[in-house]
C-alpha cells in the first residue's frame, strides 16, 4: 500500500544559522536512502519542515514494502567453481550456501565473461523490504550523516552516551495513520509530539501523516514549514511598517526565522537624538545584537521605529516591546558613546597607534603598510584619473579607524566609519569617500568605489594585498582563502574593466613587489600573482555570458591589459559568427602547430623565392589586407580587425592544398614558414583564433 510517510525528530533548541541547512539536508538523506531502498516512485513528493526544536520529512506515495527486483549474483571463476567434468565444486557449493541458495542445478548458472575470464552467475528475485527495516536505515543514514556545525555528547535516561546536534526527545514515524516501528538516537518511534512551548497544550497525537503540518498549526501552534514561516514573517514586517521601508538581509530573516515557532512581528521605539549615530551603526547594532529589524522611509534615511520578531503572541504587546525597547537603547547609548569620544580625536593623531598593530609578523604593521599603501596609490592615480596628493591622503587615513572605538566594537564599520570621521575632521570629500570604499568591492556584486581617488585607493589596498600575502606562501588552497585574495583579485578585475582603466597589471604587480624588497621573507612571485588573476578572471569572463572557446582565445595571449577584454571578446563573437571563420580557425591552428615545431628566423618574406601561384596570391593578399587590419587593431576596432581577416580564406585553402610547406630547398622552405608566420601574428594580435576550432 502506498501512503504519505512522515518522520520527526523532536530536539531541544537546534543552532539557528545552521537550521535551514539541516532541514535540507534531513529529508534529502532521509528520502534518498528510501528511493535507493526501492520505496518512492516517480509521484512521490518530498517535503521537509524545519522549526526551532524539531526537524521533520513527509514523503508521498511511500510503499509498505518494495517490490521484488531481479539481482544477478557473482559468483566464482569457472576454473573455481567447476571441476575438470563441470560439475560443482565445493568452494561454490559454499558460496551457494552464504547466499542462502541451498543446492541448485547446473542450468541455473550462468556464465559470463569479465574481459579476463569467464565467471559464474546466477539470476535470482530478491523479495521486497519492509518498510520498517528500510525507514530504520534511512534514519541511521540521516541522523549520521547530516552536516552538523558541532556535534554535543549527551545522555540518555538509561544512561548511554549520545551523539547529535542538540539532545533529541521524540520520534514521530507514520505511514499513513500507522506508527512504523523505528528507533534512533535512543528513542522508540510513536504519533506524539509537542508543539509550541507556550501557545499550545503541548502534547499532540498526530492522526496521520497527512494531518501533520495542519494539527501543528492548529493545535500546536507552530509553523512547521521554513518557507512558509518566512513568508509570513517578510509579510507581517511590510504590513508593520505601514510604507516604510525594512531593512531586512536575507541573512537576518532567516536566522529569525529559525528562532520562532509562531512569528509574531511588533513595532517599537527610540529615541531621536539617537539618529544623530550613523544609521549603519544603529542598524548593525540592532541587527547584530538584537536580530530587530530597522525601518527607513522611501529614500533611506533612517527611523525612530523599529520591528522585532516575537515567538509569542500576547493580549499586552507593550510589555514585550517596552522590555525590547529598553535592551536597544542601552545598546545605541553604547554606540553613541563610542561615536562621540571618538569624535575627539582626528583620523590623523590616530597613524601613530598603527605601528603598534600587526599587519603579519612576516610583512611588519600597519603603520609599514601605511607607508606602502601610499607610494602605490599615488603610483595608481594618474592611471585612474586621480588627483595624486588625494589618493595619498586617503592611503595615508584609511586604517586610521581601526583604531576607533567604534569599530573596535564593530569590526564591520571600519571604513565606514573613517569615513564619517574623515568628514568631521573636514578632509576632502573624495579622500572621505576614498577611506570608506578602499575595501569596495567588499564582496560579489558590491558597488566600486565612488569616485577616482577610492579607485586608487581601492587597488592599492587590494594589489598590496595580493602581493604581499601571496608571496610570503599563504596561496589559498580548497575552499580555505583566510586573507580573501579571491575576492581581492575579482575587485583588482572589476575595477579595470568595469571603470575602463588603462592599467597594465604586470607593471602595477611590479611596483608593489619592489615596496617589499626589504623583508626577508618574502619572495618576488609576480608572474604566480599573474597566473592567479587570471583564474579569477576566466571565471568573471564566463560570469558576463562568455564561452569557454570565446574567453580562451583572448587570454591565452596573457594580456595585461584588461580595459579592452569586452571589446575583443565582442569581436571574437562577431567573428565566429562568419562562415570562414571555422576554415581560418583550423588552419590558424594548424599554423601554430607547425610553427612549434620549427624555427623561423626571419619573419620577412622575399617576394623573389615565392614560385607557386597560390603561396603568391596569399602573399598578395596578406600584404593587402595587413594595413586595414592594422588600422582597425591600433584604433581600438577589434571587431573590424578580425573581420578583415575574412577574404583570406580561400587563398589559405589552397595554399595548404598546393604548397608544400616543408620544402626541401632550405631557402624555399624558411620562405614558406616566414609567410606562415607573419600572417600567424597578422591573426592573432585580437586573440588566437585557433581557440574557435570545432
Amino acid at each position: 500500500m502506498n501512503s504519505t510517510l512522515l518522520v520527526e525528530l523532536f530536539t531541544e533548541e537546534l543552532p539557528p544559522k545552521a537550521l535551514q541547512t539541516l532541514g535540507t539536508a534531513f529529508a534529502e538523506l532521509l528520502s534518498k536512502t528510501l528511493r535507493d531502498e526501492g520505496h518512492l516512485t516517480d509521484n512521490s513528493a518530498v517535503e521537509g519542515f524545519a522549526s526551532p526544536r524539531r526537524l521533520a520529512c513527509r514523503i508521498t506515495h511511500v510503499a509498505a514494502v518494495s517490490p521484488e527486483k531481479k539481482i544477478q549474483e557473482r559468483l566464482l571463476p569457472v576454473k573455481i567453481g567447476l571441476d575438470a567434468n563441470g560439475q560443482p565444486t565445493p568452494p561454490l557449493q559454499k558460496k551457494l550456501d552464504s547466499l542462502g541458495l541451498g543446492t541448485i542445478g547446473l542450468d541455473q548458472l550462468e556464465t559470463i565473461s569479465d574481459g579476463k575470464q569467464d565467471v559464474l552467475h546466477i539470476s535470482r528475485t530478491q523479495a521486497g523490504k519492509a518498510l520498517e527495516e528500510s525507514l530504520n536505515k534511512a534514519l541511521e543514514v540521516a541522523t549520521t550523516k547530516l552536516p552538523i556545525p558541532k556535534v554535543m555528547s549527551y545522555q540518555r535516561p538509561d544512561g548511554s552516551t549520545v551523539h547529535f546536534v542538540r539532545p533529541a526527545h521524540r520520534l514521530v514515524c507514520l505511514h499513513g495513520d500507522k506508527v512504523v516501528p523505528a528507533q534512533v538516537l535512543g528513542l522508540e518511534s510513536d504519533r506524539i509530539t509537542l508543539g509550541h512551548r507556550f501557545l499550545s497544550q503541548g502534547v499532540l497525537n498526530i492522526a496521520s501523516a497527512d494531518s501533520y503540518e495542519a494539527q501543528l498549526e492548529t493545535e500546536g501552534k507552530v509553523i512547521a514549514s521554513f518557507e512558509k514561516r518566512k513568508a509570513a514573517i517578510v509579510k507581517a514586517l511590510a504590513e508593520k511598517a505601514a510604507g516604510d521601508k525594512v531593512v531586512q538581509p536575507d541573512d537576518l530573516v532567516d536566522e529569525v526565522c529559525a528562532l520562532v515557532e509562531w512569528p509574531v512581528v511588533y513595532e517599537a521605539g527610540f529615541e531621536k537624538e539617537f539618529l544623530e549615530v550613523p544609521q549603519e551603526c544603529l542598524i548593525l547594532t540592532m541587527q547584530a545584537n538584537q536580530k530587530y529589524f530597522a525601518i527607513t522611509d522611501q529614500t533611506g534615511k533612517m527611523k525612530n521605529r523599529f520591528l522585532l520578531v516575537s515567538n509569542l503572541l500576547t493580549p499586552t504587546p507593550e510589555l514585550i516591546t517596552s522590555g525590547n525597547e529598553r535592551v536597544l537603547r542601552a545598546r545605541l547609548a553604547d554606540a553613541k558613546f563610542f561615536f562621540d569620544q571618538d569624535r575627539r580625536k582626528t583620523l590623523e593623531s590616530r597613524l601613530p597607534g598603527l605601528a603598534n598593530v600587526v599587519y603579519h609578523n612576516k610583512l611588519g604593521t600597519q603603520k609599514d603598510r601605511n607607508g606602502r599603501l601610499i607610494e602605490l596609490a599615488a603610483a595608481l592615480a594618474p592611471v585612474c584619473g586621480a588627483d595624486v596628493e588625494q589618493a595619498k591622503r586617503a592611503a595615508l587615513l584609511c586604517k586610521a579607524d581601526l583604531l576607533t572605538d567604534m569599530v573596535g566594537e564593530f569590526p564591520e564599520l571600519q571604513g565606514n566609519m573613517g569615513e564619517h570621521y574623515a568628514r568631521h575632521d573636514g578632509e576632502h570629500a573624495d579622500v572621505a569617500q576614498a577611506i570608506a570604499d578602499h575595501y569596495s568591492p567588499r564582496f560579489a556584486g558590491d558597488q566600486l568605489p565612488r569616485n577616482a581617488v577610492g579607485v586608487a585607493a581601492a587597488l592599492a589596498d587590494k594589489l598590496e594585498t595580493l602581493v604581499g600575502i601571496y608571496s610570503i606562501g599563504l596561496v589559498p588552497t580548497g575552499d580555505k582563502d583566510p586573507f580573501a585574495l579571491r575576492r581581492h583579485a575579482l575587485g583588482v578585475i572589476r575595477m579595470i574593466i568595469e571603470k575602463n582603466l588603462k592599467l597594465d597589471l604586470m607593471d602595477a604587480l611590479n611596483k608593489a613587489s619592489k615596496l617589499f624588497a626589504t623583508y626577508p621573507d618574502f619572495k618576488h612571485s609576480v608572474e604566480g600573482i599573474a597566473g592567479f588573476i587570471q583564474d579569477r578572471l576566466r571565471g568573471y569572463l564566463k560570469d558576463q555570458g562568455y564561452s569557454t572557446a570565446e574567453v580562451e582565445s583572448v587570454l591565452s595571449q596573457n594580456p595585461s591589459k584588461f580595459a579592452d577584454l569586452p571589446k575583443r571578446l565582442e569581436a571574437v563573437r562577431a567573428f565566429s559568427q562568419l562562415p570562414e571563420s571555422q576554415a581560418l580557425a583550423a588552419a590558424n591552428k594548424r599554423i601554430t602547430n607547425i610553427l612549434k615545431k620549427t624555427e623561423v628566423g626571419s619573419a620577412e618574406v622575399d617576394t623573389n623565392l615565392l614560385q607557386v601561384d597560390a603561396e603568391k596570391a596569399l602573399a598578395t593578399q596578406v600584404r593587402e589586407v595587413e594595413p586595414h587590419a592594422t588600422r582597425a587593431f591600433e584604433q581600438g576596432d577589434y571587431q573590424q580587425a578580425l573581420l578583415v581577416l575574412a577574404p583570406l580564406k580561400a587563398n589559405v585553402d589552397a595554399f595548404f592544398e598546393n604548397v608544400m610547406v616543408m620544402d626541401n630547398n632550405e631557402a624555399l622552405k624558411n620562405n614558406r614558414l616566414a609567410l606562415l608566420k607573419h600572417m600567424h601574428g597578422l591573426m592573432n594580435r585580437v586573440a588566437d583564433i585557433s581557440q574557435l576550432a570545432a
